[in-house]
């Protein structure tokens, strides 16, 4: 599998991150084409105390008679010596969405199999595009999709899929729907199906307190939820809910749930941080491709100490490659010639935006 790898934030542990991934033994197996500048991967590599020989190439050189192995296309889009570390500048925040917008185009133009990135800052990034607001947007903008895609946070024990994701809790309640609902479940079981766990079976937990305790704590859980839920089953889909928040993952982790499915996003996190922070990993489904990184941020706060932990990044970069393998329409995006034009030139003109 060829994997492409955004490196992240600059003022953060992605550089670090990025450059022990690459000389990891157990990335042997799959060739990694990292996008960034190379001067920001070798501070990487002197924060990790590692040793790389990725030989550097030119975006025109990256098409369908790529070697194998490790590659680095050179940007030189934030040079590190102007890096502040564990701090966001725009600087890095237009470098880091480049690089993503890179990434993302090489695996549409199908010289990737799977997209990863190390932690993004999304102050940098809006500091640098103020019209960003989290990643699905950014990939939808980049890819002219007309289907978002959504994010999931996955441990070996359950998965976490989300309704709403990066909106204020004010506005969740309102961003509801019974189709909505019944979208996140269907793109949940479709997802974990093509990821090799067939008919996987999904808590939905409720919005409210005991599941609104019959209306005395909100109407959303009867009058949304469980619609959705009943949808869901009369399609097939193993579902069970609206189960309160506080008991729903308790429940997935005694094995009853293959994956719980959260109404906003920190109903999820926090207990998926909480059982495996430094395992824990994000992928973005719905795009044809994998997305993934690790589930935690930027931790400017160790930044540059050498003390960043490749536990998450790691498994993110093995789920990408396991879904890429099992991805049936890997074959069928066709090979694109310009990709030095589209990815590169292109993702320039997308942060200048």
């Amino acid at each position: 599998m060829r994997i492409a790898l955004a490196i992240g934030d600059a003022g953060g542990v992605g550089p670090e991150l990025a450059a022990k991934l690459l000389s990891d033994p157990a990335m042997a197996d799959n060739d990694i084409v990292v996008v960034g500048d190379a001067s920001v991967l070798q501070m990487g590599a002197k924060h990790a105390g590692v040793s790389l020989d990725v030989p550097l190439i030119a975006a025109d050189e990256v098409g369908a008679g790529l070697a194998s192995g490790h590659v680095m296309v050179d940007l030189r889009n934030v040079a590190a010596k102007g890096v502040t570390l564990g701090q966001s500048s725009a600087e890095a925040g237009a470098a880091s969405l480049q690089n993503f917008a890179a990434v993302l185009r090489l695996a549409q133009a199908g010289l990737a199999d799977a997209v990863m990135f190390t932690p993004f800052n999304k102050h940098s990034m809006r500091l640098a595009r103020p019209a960003y607001v989290d990643e699905i947007g950014f990939i939808d903008r980049v890819l002219d999709t007309d289907r978002s895609g959504r994010e999931f946070n996955v441990l070996e024990e359950v998965w976490n899929a989300r309704v709403t994701s990066h909106i204020p809790l004010s506005e969740v309640a309102s961003r509801m729907s019974v189709e909505r609902i019944l979208g996140s479940l269907r793109l949940t079981h479709e997802v974990m199906t093509g990821a090799g766990k067939p008919n996987p079976r999904i808590g939905v937990a409720a919005l409210n307190p005991h599941a609104g305790d019959g209306r005395n704590f909100g109407t959303e859980d009867d009058d949304i939820i469980a619609p959705a839920v009943e949808a869901g089953i009369a399609e097939g889909i193993d579902a069970k809910g609206p189960i309160p928040s506080d008991t729903v993952f308790v429940r997935a982790v005694r094995g009853e749930f293959d994956a719980v499915l959260t109404m906003y996003h920190d109903q999820g996190q926090i207990a998926m941080k909480l059982m495996g922070f430094d395992r824990g990993v994000t992928l973005i489904a719905g795009y044809g491709f994998p997305i993934v990184t690790p589930a935690h941020g930027t931790a400017f706060d160790i930044a540059g100490k050498g003390r960043a932990d490749l536990g998450a990044t790691m498994q993110a970069a093995l789920l990408g490659a396991r879904l890429a393998k099992l991805n049936p329409a890997r074959e069928a995006r066709a090979l694109s010639a310009d990709w030095a034009t589209a990815g590169v030139e292109g993702a320039a003109a997308l942060v200048a935006e």
